[in-house]
């Protein structure tokens, strides 16, 4: 389902440092070093797997940007919000 107004800006409001570009939800995560962020990058892994959704995935030496569109619809849904607060509970 794909996100209205009211339902992109609930996210933003609840969940801090995510924004959105056009159609595209994405995030910047720091980290203190190379083997944190890479930890990171793999719980991601297993949890995009699992939910059969995939994210981009850009990761520096402590930073990880995540970014989550639902290319099959051309837009940003449920799922991509849904993925995003997983991420967060990491």
């Amino acid at each position: 389902m794909r996100l209205n107004d009211e339902s992109r800006s609930e996210f933003l409001d609840a969940y801090d440092g995510w924004r959105i570009e056009e159609e595209t939800l994405s995030k910047t995560f720091v980290f203190t070093d190379f083997n944190e962020a890479m930890g990171f990058v793999t719980r991601v892994g297993l949890l995009a797997e699992t939910a059969d959704h995939h994210p981009d995935i850009d990761s520096r030496w402590n930073k990880v940007i995540i970014a989550l569109s639902t290319h099959s619809e051309g837009a940003l849904t449920s799922k991509d919000t849904s993925l995003a607060e997983a991420f967060e509970s990491l």
